[in-house]
């Protein structure tokens, strides 16, 4: 036989056995394969927004209440031997200047925080917090957080100094967090791994007593228009 006539024999002996193993039956009893589960992409679950609070227009220096409030969902608590002075301001020169909280009236150090009256919010996955804010002098603006257990977190993210106001945004899961004592606001140790499916209220501190109006290193403070949180809600 020569080498062409042998080398066609083999290769019609393969395709006929290749057929034969397609075509065999499933044995009786065998269950079919599932099918492949489909991929989670995190970017296809973005969480929606949770709230978003402006501030109303109150004159200069307004001890913060409920009226300074736009979003009639929330509530409002303040932390740190300065919490009784956290102010809503706005000033009618520069004629942009936007109602905001200000920090800088805590002659102590506050924090600041937001909560809704329904619902938790569950800050995994892509969860993040966007805010307007604009800070002077050395004063950092840090999130701070509420676990449904009470325990307060603060981020080792923060907002620094810039010369005009500054939209950013900043992803939980990008953050590492301190345990923080709301009697004399000390950050303690590092806290890994918390469980933020279940957030109580959401803020703001930086960690430094307010020092009133002013740009140098020991005068500033810190300043947020509007904020808004993307989380999933959770019935409380």
């Amino acid at each position: 036989m020569s080498n062409r006539l042998l080398g066609l024999v083999l290769l019609v002996g393969v395709s006929l056995s290749g057929v034969c193993q397609a075509q065999a039956p499933v044995p009786a009893g065998a269950a079919a394969a599932p099918p492949a589960a489909p991929r989670y992409v995190p970017e296809d679950h973005r969480p929606p927004l949770f709230f978003r609070e402006d501030f109303t227009n109150e004159p200069e220096e307004t001890p913060v209440t409920l009226a300074s409030l736009t979003n009639k969902d929330l509530l409002i608590a303040s932390y740190g031997p300065g919490k009784d002075l956290v102010a809503k301001s706005h000033h009618a020169s520069p004629k942009d200047d936007p109602s905001y909280i200000w920090l800088g009236s805590c002659t102590q150090v506050c924090g600041f925080t937001l909560r809704h009256r329904a619902a938790y919010v569950d800050l995994t996955g892509l969860a993040k917090v966007r805010w307007r804010t604009k800070q002077t002098g050395f004063h950092q603006l840090r999130l701070l957080l509420k676990l449904a257990d009470g325990t307060l977190l603060v981020s080792d993210r923060y907002e620094g100094a810039s010369n005009d106001w500054r939209e950013s945004e900043i992803s939980f899961s990008d953050v590492k967090w301190r345990k923080l004592d709301a009697k004399v606001m000390n950050d303690g140790a590092w806290v890994d791994g918390p469980d933020l499916t279940k957030v109580d209220e959401i803020g703001w501190t930086d960690l430094q007593p307010g020092s009133g109006h002013g740009t140098g290193g020991a005068v500033g403070s810190s300043r947020i228009d509007w904020v808004e949180v993307y989380g999933l809600a959770v019935k409380r």
